[in-house]
């Protein structure tokens, strides 16, 4: 494997002096599927900013492919896909298929090639005939599946997804998870960040939890112990932590 991601005490401060993140060391390498984790104003969303270029580090470094951020933003944006939380800001077109044409053929993909790179979106997305649907006619996990589509629409190296189950039902949350276990098959770096690890954790290869900006657990998943997640402000997600549970 190859790294692609790279922070190095990465400290971001905002401007009341509190710091975002603070001394980040961490690296991201090709093919993973990791977790970051962390209860809301952890770090999670901040440091995948730095990581696609959209804020800059207060003090620090931050490497794509062993180069700076800012000197890698055209790779970034051609070989990263972000699957933003509000997926109705992600959605463009008036059809499934108009909205899956956007991002590809701003890369200049057309003709053939582009109808290739639909189809296969909308197939590795689960959403095999629903090019012709209207977003608004959507549900919302059949949105979430929109956005992740218009992100593979593009062939990405790598996708980030933050919060992915947010306000889904379990059928929603399903499809999602059948996704993201073909992409993690097909080799596709895989970033989540959620604070629902109990969802995911068993795709996971990594687990990284933030807790006030700085890294409180980065191994396996199942190297975490009990006493973190509830430290973290986090549910455990092992199945003794519920010993009412009827098998």
């Amino acid at each position: 494997m190859s790294e692609l991601f790279r922070a190095s005490a990465l400290r971001h401060r905002f401007p009341d002096g509190t710091f975002g993140l603070n001394e980040v060391n961490l690296s991201i390498e090709e093919g993973e599927f990791v977790i970051i984790a962390g209860r809301n104003g952890a770090g999670k969303s901040l440091l995948m900013r730095h990581f696609v270029g959209l804020s800059a580090p207060t003090s620090g470094k931050v490497f794509y492919r062993g180069a700076s951020v800012a000197e890698r933003i055209p790779l970034i944006r051609k070989e990263v896909g972000y699957v933003f939380q509000d997926t109705e800001a992600q959605i463009f077109g008036q059809t499934v298929r108009e909205d899956l044409a956007f991002g590809p053929a701003n890369l200049g993909v057309k003709g053939a090639e582009l109808e290739r790179s639909i189809d296969a979106a909308l197939h590795d997305a689960h959403m095999d005939g629903m090019a012709d649907r209207r977003p608004p006619t959507l549900s919302g996990g059949e949105k979430r599946r929109l956005a992740m589509a218009g992100v593979l629409a593009m062939r990405p190296r790598c996708i980030i997804l933050d919060e992915p189950f947010a306000n889904l039902d379990f059928p929603s949350i399903h499809d999602i998870l059948s996704v993201l276990s073909t992409l993690r098959a097909e080799g596709v770096t895989l970033v989540v960040l959620t604070h629902e690890i109990e969802k995911v954790m068993a795709l996971a290869s990594r687990l990284i939890i933030l807790d006030a900006g700085r890294i409180a657990f980065d191994a396996l998943p199942r190297e975490a112990p009990k006493s973190i997640f509830t430290a973290s402000g986090l549910v455990c997600p092992y199945r003794e932590c519920y010993p009412w549970q009827i098998d």
